[in-house]
């Protein structure tokens, strides 16, 4: 055929889909309310009715012709269903549930990752040594110490892919593979390779004596039962064949769509395998059960635990299994839905497999989404429909890992082998609720030698100075930072080979506990010691940032650095901007969290409220907290003392109702107040009566809390002038201008412009220290 001739029948071809798919799309009806999420544990007719309206919903949007949905729970299969057009030209024909797909990337799981290990078993392979110990060639170019373990967990810095140029079978694959260089050095970098896995199916050859394709027929797909799996299916399976895109004026059909295993003859490490719903099902619970629970298995169940734990390096930014994701970039659409120890795989054709070992369940998808035109995307459906099949699962949904989770998860590998100390209180729990300390002190591979407390103490419950003592539970010292130093001694850090922070900070500019962290990473940096910090959650979000920031010349104890009032960050962000800016020298680790959205206020992350000192009892506490804590230093209650720490302000000398009135009038968007009198147990007060208001939060998306706090300022100095202390505030609203401003009685809302371009500044600055 010649050019203009395959053109034209491309053309055709493509207008033809083009008409198949609208009218597809006008034949399916939507009720959005049944495509919307759900909120709870969901039953299976309930899960299938919100699938169904999920799936057709974006098969009328022309994200894709068709797809085959499985969900297991248990031993049940709950939902197996085909929905919409397995094809839509060169003539239109239904998905069903025996339809054969192009696998994508399903095939580095099914096929490569599982022959690896099954190698592993027969002691033919050592996950550890280098790739060229079983294919000499390799090592050129500087790939000599690569590993087995860092090509499954795509941590062995190679290139994405290779051109599809200049070569072609596999051979010449092979060969443009061994003429690459690493990007970076081995386990340095998280690279999604499809290399890596071309690599480990030449491995499979080599070791096994067999082809990729045999082996994986024969020690794979035919002992499980999967009788439609294989690489390079034949012609007479075509018409069950969901057809891919248009290349070269041609429909691919039958054929593999990824370029570079077509060109090496539809076999390959990375991509190749043709399946179907029921034959992945069979997959998919051999590795749900963990092989432990009857039927056909091919791994033996400590391969597949293996496997399916984190095996790739410590502090990496994807957390990989033995082949499988677990928690990176890839499955942000699918993991949250599930619980921590799932796992999973995606791939480019529209396909997905997810595996959650807690609940025994699985959520399978099978599409074309590339057919006809190649711009479908399934990936929002993914996330909509893996949340219905976490509710149909029953599990619990997956929340944020803390920093300490994550070493859990781990194995504490960052710490093995560690004399530490730990720098913490009671607010630092891992998702169990048990206290970080306790963990630390029951792991195996660290000791933990120590603990450091910060103002308020290990309980954080305390006022004034601390002293040291010993911790009842653990029977360790613990060393004071809010007593007589506040900085760890050289006596305190004796024998230590790290340090590891973990608290709960509040996000605001005025809080200790952030600092505490600085001063011991400039004692970690002096003493050269490691310093890990175990990220948490920003509670008032670690996406807004806003109010004034400080004035250089006013950095203290409570601001160890010119930060806005909301600055936005984590803690384990804070230690890196910290180690940036003062330029402390010290050799940092942060330990990120998994599954966190910096838009997230606390109570979105699955963990519980632990004071993390003793007038923030509660998160709308901490929310308000940036604002009225903003007048605390004047001669001022902001409620510590009562039931109520910061949803009240008051004075002897306030007219409450007065002030209840004008800041009523002031429209701030997200509270409203009432007047009220109460009489504080202790603090600024004590025992008197005090007139004041009470702060309701009503919307803390629409809460400005520094501007809050300059309304509270400015209606003071207007109906108080002369009793309010406001010269005091200084250190905290932090902004000589903006307190000279409201002195001034400058309307707050023409205030806050003027922080503007210092926020803009410290944008920039944060920007390079941010992980989520």
């Amino acid at each position: 055929m010649t050019r203009h001739r395959r053109s034209a029948e491309a053309l055709r071809l493509v207008l033809v889909g083009l008409v198949c798919q609208a009218v597809v799309a006008c034949a399916a009806t939507v009720t959005p309310a049944a495509a919307a999420p759900p909120s709870a544990r969901m039953t299976p007719a309930e899960g299938k009715a919100a699938i169904g309206a999920i799936v057709r919903e974006e098969i009328a949007a022309g994200n894709l012709p068709g797809a085959v949905i499985v969900v297991g729970v248990g031993d049940k299969v709950v939902l197996r269903e085909a929905y919409g057009e397995r094809a839509v030209l060169p003539g239109r024909s239904p998905a069903t549930v025996d339809t054969i797909y192009d696998a994508a990337s399903l095939t580095k799981v099914m096929a490569t990752a599982v022959a690896i290990q099954q190698l592993v078993e027969r002691g033919l392979i050592d996950l550890d040594k280098p790739a060229a110990a079983y294919w000499p060639a390799f090592a050129a170019n500087g790939k000599a110490d690569i590993t087995v373990r860092q090509l499954l967990t795509h941590y062995a810095a190679l290139p994405a892919g290779i051109p599809t140029r200049a070569w072609s079978g596999t051979e010449g694959a092979l060969d443009a593979i061994v003429a690459l260089k690493p990007v970076a050095p081995a386990g340095s970098r998280f690279i999604y390779s499809d290399v890596d896995f071309i690599v480990l199916g030449e491995l499979v050859r080599r070791v096994s004596g067999q082809p990729l394709e045999a082996y994986a027929a024969a020690n794979i797909f035919e002992p499980l039962g999967m009788r439609n799996t294989r690489f390079q299916p034949p012609a007479t399976l075509k018409n069950r064949i969901a057809p891919a895109d248009i290349e070269r004026g041609e429909l691919r059909w039958g054929e593999v769509q990824d370029p570079i295993a077509f060109r090496m003859g539809g076999v390959a490490g990375h991509a190749g395998v043709f399946t179907t719903a029921d034959d992945l099902t069979l997959f998919a619970r051999m590795m749900a059960s963990g092989g432990t629970k009857g039927g056909p298995v091919v791994l033996r169940p400590q391969s597949i635990a293996m496997m399916i734990r984190p095996q790739s390096p410590p502090g990496g930014p994807a957390l990989r299994g033995l082949g499988w994701d677990i928690d990176s970039p890839y499955s942000g659409f699918l993991a949250p839905s599930f619980s921590p120890r799932s796992f999973g795989h995606t791939g480019y054709t529209g396909t997905a497999l997810w595996i959650d070992p807690d609940t025994q369940s699985f959520l399978i998808v099978l599409s074309n989404r590339l057919h006809p035109n190649g711009k479908g995307n399934i990936l929002p459906m993914l996330r909509r429909i893996a949340t219905v099949a976490g509710a149909m699962a029953g599990g619990t949904r997956q929340h944020v890992l803390s920093g300490i989770d994550v070493l859990e998860a781990e194995g504490f590998r960052q710490l093995s082998g560690r004399r530490i100390g730990l720098i913490t209180n009671r607010s630092a729990r891992d998702a169990k609720g048990r206290r970080t300390a306790d963990v630390l002190h029951a792991a195996a591979g660290p000791k933990l030698v120590a603990l450091f407390s910060p103002e308020h103490g290990l309980d954080a419950a305390r006022e004034g100075k601390i002293a040291s003592g010993r911790d009842e539970a653990t029977g360790l010292p613990v060393h004071s930072l809010y007593g007589e130093t506040q900085r760890p001694t050289a006596a305190m850090l004796t024998g230590l080979d790290g340090l590891v922070f973990d608290m709960q900070d509040v996000g605001t500019r005025y809080y200790t506990y952030a600092t505490t962290m600085a001063y011991a990473m400039e004692a970690a940096a002096q003493y050269k010691l490691d310093f890990f910090v175990l990220d948490r959650p920003n509670p008032i979000t670690g996406s807004t940032v806003q109010g004034p920031v400080l004035d250089a010349d006013l950095v203290s104890f409570i601001t160890y650095l010119p930060l806005p009032v909301r600055h936005g960050m984590t803690i384990g962000e804070l230690a890196r901007l910290f180690n940036e800016e003062k330029k402390l020298g010290a050799k940092l680790h942060v330990v990120k969290m998994r599954h966190y959205d910096r838009a997230s206020w606390f109570d979105q992350t699955g963990f519980a409220w632990v004071a993390p000192s003793p007038n923030l009892r509660r998160l709308e506490q901490a929310v308000l907290y940036p604002g009225v804590a903003m007048v605390e230093a004047a001669n001022v209650s902001v409620g510590r003392g009562t039931d109520t720490p910061f949803e009240v302000m008051g004075a002897p000398w306030i007219d409450g109702k007065a002030l209840a009135q004008y800041l009523g009038g002031r429209a701030i968007a997200g509270v409203r107040f009432e007047a009220v009198t109460f009489t504080p147990r202790e603090w600024a007060f004590a025992g008197q009566p005090c007139q004041g208001v009470r702060i309701h939060l009503t919307d803390r998306n629409r809460l400005d809390s520094p501007l809050l706090g300059i309304e509270l300022m400015a209606a003071l100095q207007r109906l108080h002038g002369d009793r309010f202390a406001i010269d005091r505030t200084l250190g905290m609203i932090g902004s000589r201008e903006s307190l000279a401003a409201i002195k001034a009685q400058v309307d707050p809302r023409e205030i806050v412009p003027t922080w503007s371009p210092a926020l803009d500044g410290f944008r920039a600055r944060r920007g390079s220290s941010l992980l989520y």
